[in-house]
């Protein structure tokens, strides 16, 4: 099987002056503007890592999901962040790295059945795959 899902952007201008405009083929984000103060200065509004961020918690809450469905255990309840980190060196910006923390709600379950779980969700999730990053992470079990 194989999906395949767009998204689209413009810049105008200069990278300190200028602006841009993203897009999803879904309409979810539509001409959603960013630009070098959103990304760079803390400004109000969306940047890369901020959308890299949303869709690798996004992503990582489904495969747990699904991987503890597959272990027998039921989540109700799964709350994930993920925390990007953008760093300049030598040879330009990279994202270097993602601390994902996932608090989850799963009566019954067993805490080294939920740490596999949350481990290999980790390392499975498509996200995680395509990013060239160190990926950490915190699972707790809420009561």
């Amino acid at each position: 099987m194989t999906i395949k899902r767009t998204g689209s952007a413009v810049w105008q201008g200069s990278l300190q002056q200028g602006q841009g405009k993203t897009s999803t083929a879904s309409g979810v984000l539509s001409d959603t503007p960013y630009n070098f103060g959103q990304r760079f200065e803390e400004a109000p509004g969306t940047n890369p890592e901020e959308l890299i961020a949303a869709a690798h918690a996004s992503c990582f809450s489904m495969a747990l999901s699904m991987i503890m469905g597959e272990a027998g255990l039921e989540p109700e309840r799964i709350a994930t962040e993920a925390a990007v980190t953008l760093e300049k060196d030598d040879s330009g910006f990279s994202i270097t790295a993602v601390h994902l923390t996932t608090r989850v709600k799963s009566p019954g379950a067993e805490e080294a059945a939920f740490q596999e779980a949350a481990e290999k969700a980790k390392g499975g999730c498509p996200v995680s795959r395509v990013l060239n990053a160190e990926i950490t992470l915190d699972a707790s079990l809420e009561g």
